[in-house]
């Protein structure tokens, strides 16, 4: 399960039909937000999953947040003292309408407190909020409850990220001792960056030189897949869980049997296609009040 609240979402065609046509200054972020949930469940003995998404994007007078709370239409996120995050969900999956409704319990762990910049001039910063934490959930529809593993993160930044970055690629993997982190970053202009961050269970992180970039085979679409390991350790996609045209989230296998790797592609230059962005509305709907 993957749980993405936006305010400003860099999946939106709204957001970016409002950019070309008023500016980024005018096109107000606040105007685009959205609860995306991505919720997978695969049977004993099947190599196939079963997939709900939600991304209903919703207008400014939908959006209410202070300093605890943030509320996207029906849906809510409220931090229960420093340590606890309470998410309560009522959204309908797309393009096929079906009921996503129910709540999540994240209990932080691991809490590194730092922040890093995405791009040289300090424009986009990402944060590993609790690197590794624990998660109750339990909807109502579609059935299921469960305890295990979560991962907590924040990406803000001063303008959109479609304006500065052309692609990136992220991926996370737990490890005994806490979980390593790769997060490698294409700008428009100028040269790539890459962080490799191996955070350890009592928040203390490493920063280390990131290993040279190793290409994966190509989604379905057509995105181009990459990570950053050497040779002989590169892993393998175990398995695409989404797959768009310009965006897709996989498993990958680690080559020394380590826990899998999950693992994100984004490429804004395909995004920005008109084509890409008018088939878009069909899986993101918007409702504003």
């Amino acid at each position: 399960m993957t749980l993405i609240a936006f305010i400003g979402s860099v999946f939106s065609p709204y957001y970016a039909w409002q950019r070309r046509r008023w500016g980024d200054e005018q096109a107000l972020a606040e105007e685009h937000v959205a609860v995306n949930v991505s919720l997978y469940r695969r049977a004993p003995g099947s190599a196939r999953y079963a997939k709900w998404w939600t991304m209903t994007e919703r207008g400014h007078r939908d959006l209410h947040r202070d300093r605890q709370s943030l509320a996207i239409g029906p849906s809510r996120l409220q931090w229960e003292g420093a340590d606890r995050l309470r998410i309560d969900l009522d959204e309908w999956a797309a393009p096929w309408p079906q009921r996503v409704r129910g709540s999540l319990a994240v209990q932080l762990q691991t809490r590194p407190g730092r922040r890093f910049a995405l791009d040289r001039g300090a424009l986009h910063h990402w944060q590993p909020i609790s690197p590794v934490a624990r998660i109750d959930v339990a909807l109502d529809a579609p059935a299921a409850r469960w305890q295990g593993e979560a991962y907590l993160d924040c990406n803000w930044g001063r303008r959109p990220l479609a304006r500065d970055f052309a692609r990136w690629h992220w991926s996370r993997q737990r490890q005994a001792d806490g979980c390593r982190v790769l997060y490698a970053c294409e700008p428009r202009a100028g040269a790539a960056q890459a962080l490799d961050l191996q955070i350890a269970a009592d928040g203390a992180i490493a920063v280390r030189d990131a290993p040279p970039a190793c290409a994966l085979p190509a989604s379905a679409w057509g995105v181009g897949r990459q990570t950053r390991a050497l040779p002989a350790a590169a892993p393998t996609v175990a398995a695409t869980l989404e797959s768009g045209p310009f965006y897709c989230r996989s498993l990958l296998a680690d080559a020394d049997g380590g826990a899998p790797w999950m693992h994100e592609s984004l490429d804004l230059v395909r995004f920005d296609r008109p084509l890409v962005q008018a088939m878009l509305p069909f899986r993101m709907p918007r409702h504003s009040s």
